[in-house]
């Protein structure tokens, strides 16, 4: 009744006019409201402070949510192959959103690049780092890798090593993280002296040490994201896969040291 004496006074139009004209006002107020929807992601861990900001940035921006869960690209093929309740992955490689879709399970259209990754050595310890001279020297006692058979910074950790020669030296001190997040812990508690962790996880950090691993050492970690079949109906999955390929999530991507672009 108030709203519709308020228009009534503010318009000077009659109280039947202004009656309707309140319940256009309120019909306009909740209609994004209304139409606002919910998506469950899949986030590879090394993605993980990125995806918050960008999550963020999509609710404000267009109503819906995108319900983030993180993992290692591994674990979530695991748990998408056996219906988990997913409708978007971002993985931490190509071949796995690659497989889903030939498996059936994702859209194939919906395939991209969303991030270029980059592997960094990080330590804790502010003078241990000196580059490809800490590996060679190996003085210290556990270096922590994200298992490279399921998280793809894990298996550039590796090639990395073996590029350099050093991976049969240093076997004996790796201690493996289940995903680049835990291996990342390992690192930050002082359980590893040292760790190949991602870019994106450190580019914030203060003190310690670190080495930016050349990339002609790794294979190039390309991050696609891709529509799940589970979420072929789903309004915000469509809308959140597409908020990631616009400027504002670029411009946050870029913000914790990724690529967007060849």
């Amino acid at each position: 009744m108030r709203l519709i004496e308020l228009v009534r006074n503010q318009c000077k139009i009659t109280r039947h006019q202004a009656a309707g004209l309140a319940l256009a006002v309120i019909a306009l107020a909740t209609s994004g409201l209304a139409h606002a929807a919910n998506t469950n992601v899949a986030v590879a861990a090394n993605f993980t402070e990125p995806s918050r900001e960008i999550a963020q940035l999509f609710k404000s921006k267009t109503g819906h949510e995108a319900l983030l869960s993180f993992g290692s690209t591994g674990q979530f093929y695991t748990q998408i192959t056996q219906a988990a309740p997913f409708q978007v992955f971002l993985s931490a490689d190509q071949s796995t959103p690659k497989k889903l879709v030939d498996n059936g399970l994702a859209d194939a259209d919906s395939l991209f690049t969303y991030a270029i990754g980059k592997l960094v050595l990080f330590s804790r310890n502010a003078g241990l780092m000196v580059g490809e001279q800490t590996l060679r020297e190996a003085k210290f006692n556990k270096i922590a890798v994200a298992n490279p058979a399921t998280a793809p910074y894990g298996a550039a950790a590796v090639q990395t090593m073996k590029a350099l020669g050093v991976y049969d030296a240093l076997a004996g001190k790796i201690v493996q993280g289940e995903n680049i997040a835990q291996t990342f812990q390992f690192v930050d508690t002082g359980n590893a002296e040292l760790g190949f962790v991602a870019l994106s996880q450190v580019v914030k950090s203060q003190g310690g040490s670190r080495w930016l691993v050349p990339s002609n050492l790794y294979r190039q970690i390309r991050q696609d994201a891709v529509l799940l079949r589970s979420g072929a109906d789903n309004e915000a999955a469509k809308a959140f896969l597409a908020f990631l390929k616009g400027p504002e999530a670029h411009s946050v991507i870029e913000k914790y040291g990724y690529g967007t672009k060849e």
